[in-house]
């Protein structure tokens, strides 16, 4: 049943509400026109030419908060990377644990967070649609709280195992609330920038703990590595407490019936304070046609509406892609940067810094790419960019194998330097190509009513690979060494033919309009159809051509 139906029998106001008027068409060679533009999605194009936003105004600024108080459930990921791989050359920490750095112990103690992961989704869907994206996000960050406190005050292999479980189990939950949250309240045309910004805390989390790693690192006790988990919990603290003073997610509420509340959102956030605004216009009229209130979202154990259509099952397709390319495609191996570091040449000392460099450069190249979110093509950045994966991790493994046919003392050491910088440049071409799809492409590819549930299956193939990459990347490093990168490779070159075969373009249309584009015989090829526009020398924009 549509929101509109529904609306209907129960007397709403709704069909009172501005409704989008008809789309006017124009003649490129006409006159008035000053400008003809290619898009993807006519209407929207339209909308968001004839109306903007003030991206000053105070109500856009709480746009931003919402998408810090996001990007900050980002944080605890990331920082777990970046902590993990320094703490485990820790002398105090292999004193206390004795885990070795590398092999099947230090394999468990990475995975069992994966392990969290994997456990954490089935509880995260329910949770998300049930108390909303707000909820979602409170109760992830408190269980981070608590996995933080754990972990820390660990005296134990198995009290450390705890936290470390309890700590996937809540990025978990944060996974699947904090970017459902982030892409609804949204609007259109910054979508793909403060969406893709999400997945940019993982900087937000390897930054600060290469760096505070780097510092205590010096210290000549436990407080070496209590201290930096301790601070695990800093970004889950503040989500904690500023979660609730920001408005929620106006599909979430459509779906749930307050529909004044979710007008008074569009026209307020979305709008200027305009309900007659151009977008908003067309998002309420795509919301009454597009979201359910009698959904599989109402129902925890419904997982249905992920499978049960071809429309579902090319969404989830596209979800399970992302989850497992974006995390088997060689990024796995950043747990071990220093061994790799280690492997070929570098001290101890050097390991702390070029980990905390890579973080840093990293991320510089996943802020471009968020700063192109919603102009490049989203197939285009995952297709070139998993081939330019492929081709440095190539380079790295070569060197890498050069580098183990020397002698010891009769290295060159610009081999070593060569292959650093080429796992370096893979970081580069990896953090701008999926950094920013990671969290964004699963969201759009999901419609609302299924949303919270996909990027709970999201979830579980993320941790999936995660604990493939946590747990046999240890072993595979002891007993293959730098061989192991080769196996990345030729994956990364399969990845590459499939998105190029199977990919849907998302970018430039409206979430609602996707229905449309995946509901389609073949929707690799309706999501490349353009239409054409005009611009008029008033301001106005008319449609030249529709999508062909």
């Amino acid at each position: 049943m549509s929101h509109s139906s529904h609306s209907d029998q129960k007397g709403s106001s709704i069909e009172e509400k501005p409704t989008l008027e008809h789309q006017e068409y124009a003649s490129k060679e006409a006159r008035d026109v000053a400008k003809v533009l290619e898009v993807r999605n006519a209407a929207l194009a339209a909308a968001t030419k004839k109306g903007s936003l003030n991206p000053w105004s105070k109500d856009s600024i709480i746009l931003y908060l919402c998408c810090f108080i996001s990007f900050l459930c980002s944080c605890a990921n990331g920082y777990d990377g970046s902590l993990m791989t320094a703490i485990n050359i820790m002398p105090y920490y292999q004193s206390k644990f004795n885990a070795g750095e590398v092999g099947s112990t230090t394999g468990i103690i990475f995975s069992v967070y994966t392990i969290g992961g994997l456990v954490g989704p089935w509880v995260a869907g329910p949770i998300t649609d049930r108390f909303g994206r707000r909820g979602g996000m409170f109760v992830g960050s408190l269980i981070i709280i608590i996995g933080s406190a754990v972990i820390a005050s660990s005296n134990t292999k198995n009290q450390f195992i705890a936290g470390r479980f309890l700590l996937g189990f809540g990025v978990a939950i944060l996974t699947c609330a904090a970017p459902s949250y982030i892409i609804e309240v949204s609007p259109p045309q910054w979508r793909g920038r403060m969406t893709a910004f999400y997945n940019c805390g993982w900087f937000g989390g390897s930054i600060p703990a290469a760096g505070i790693t780097l510092g205590t690192q010096k210290i000549k006790s436990n407080l070496s590595w209590r201290l930096p988990l301790a601070f695990q919990a800093v970004p889950n603290v503040v989500v904690l407490i500023a979660v609730w003073f920001l408005p929620e997610s106006p599909r979430w509420l459509l779906a749930n019936e307050r529909d004044d509340e979710a007008m008074a959102f569009l026209a307020r956030f979305h709008g200027g304070g305009d309900p007659n605004h151009p977008v908003v216009l067309l998002e309420w009229q795509e919301f009454k046609e597009g979201i359910a209130v009698d959904g599989a979202d109402k129902r925890w154990y419904d997982y249905s509406e992920l499978f049960k259509t071809k429309n579902a099952r090319w969404r989830s397709l596209m979800v399970v892609l992302m989850g497992v390319f974006g995390q088997f495609s060689g990024n796995g191996l950043g747990y071990f940067n220093t061994q790799i570091y280690g492997a070929v040449g570098y001290d101890n000392y050097m390991q702390f810094v070029l980990n905390l460099a890579s973080s840093i450069v990293s991320c510089a190249a996943a802020l471009a790419g968020v700063a192109l979110a919603d102009r490049m093509p989203r197939r285009q950045a995952l297709i070139w960019g998993t081939l330019g994966c492929a081709v440095v991790l190539g380079i790295n493994g070569g060197l890498s194998a050069q580098w183990a046919k020397y002698k010891p003392g009769e290295e060159n050491i610009k081999v070593g330097q060569g292959a650093v910088a080429a796992f370096f440049f893979f970081n580069v071409i990896f953090s701008f190509a999926y950094t920013p799809l990671q969290a964004l492409y699963p969201v759009e590819c999901l419609q609302t009513t299924a949303r919270a549930k996909g990027m709970a299956m999201y979830g579980v193939v993320v941790s999936l690979f995660g604990f493939i990459n946590t747990y046999a990347g240890p072993v595979a490093l002891q007993n293959i060494k730098y061989n192991y990168v080769f196996i990345f490779v030729g994956w990364d070159i399969v990845e590459s033919a499939l998105w190029y075969l199977l990919a849907v373009e998302t970018n430039g249309r409206s979430l609602e309009e996707l229905e449309e584009i995946f509901s389609q015989p073949n929707p690799v090829k309706a999501s490349k159809q353009k239409a054409v526009i005009a611009i008029k020398r008033d301001g106005d924009v008319a449609v030249v051509q529709d999508a062909v």
